[in-house]
């Protein structure tokens, strides 16, 4: 087993797979790319293993000691260790890559394969990893300005995205119309919205509601 020492955001290709010797080709292959390669002979010594938060990819075979790749994929997507899986295998057939790819596999290839192909797949992988880390920070941003909103502030937000006018959530929360305007103005400052049409893509994202 390797273990990869790299900067945190460098994309990294991880590999399970119980031949040593197609572990090895394969991190040549990936570094001479310039990807970091972190090789496991068993999905028990990935699990025990502390891996860099960047964005990654599995390079799984299907046939493993102890738990199966398909069984492990699984496991993976029961677990918070979310990655985009290829699968290898020397002994693939049509229902094993049907429920690899309806389980989400981001690609199924059968041994012998071509490089390009696994440098292709491991690209596309690599790139949905980035996605869903991108998501995850804007929604993590999203929270914590939401979470500076006082209560009446969030009230006003969850009635304002909801359609409501100043003047009809001043009536439905007991305050005068420039109150409401304050709050109002408060709420898009600190959301860092520029537009109401902003700030109702934010509630959305937030799940709000006027009864928020």
């Amino acid at each position: 087993m390797t273990r990869p020492a790299q900067p945190p955001s460098a994309p990294i290709v991880i590999v399970v797979d119980d031949d040593a010797s197609l572990r090895d080709a394969l991190s040549s292959l990936f570094r001479s790319i310039g990807l970091e390669v972190a090789l496991f002979a068993s999905a028990a010594e990935l699990l025990a293993a502390k891996l860099p938060d960047a964005p990654r990819c599995l390079v799984l075979d299907i046939r493993l000691p102890g738990v199966s790749g398909l069984d492990f994929q699984a496991q993976l997507a029961r677990s918070d260790m979310e990655l985009p899986i290829i699968f290898m295998t020397g002994h693939g057939d049509i229902p094993m890559s049907v429920r690899a790819m309806k389980a989400g596999a981001v690609d199924f290839l059968t041994k012998p394969f071509r490089d390009q192909d696994m440098l292709d797949a491991v690209s596309a992988a690599i790139e949905i990893d980035r996605g869903r880390r991108a998501e995850r920070a804007s929604s993590s941003k999203l929270r914590a300005l939401y979470d500076t909103l006082t209560e009446r502030e969030r009230q006003i937000m969850a009635l304002v995205t909801s359609g409501l006018m100043n003047k009809q959530v001043a009536a439905e929360v007991g305050l005068s119309e420039i109150t409401v305007k304050i709050h109002r103005g408060n709420v898009m400052r600190k959301m860092e919205a520029h537009s109401l049409a902003d700030l109702v893509r934010m509630a959305e994202a937030l799940g709000l509601s006027a009864k928020s």
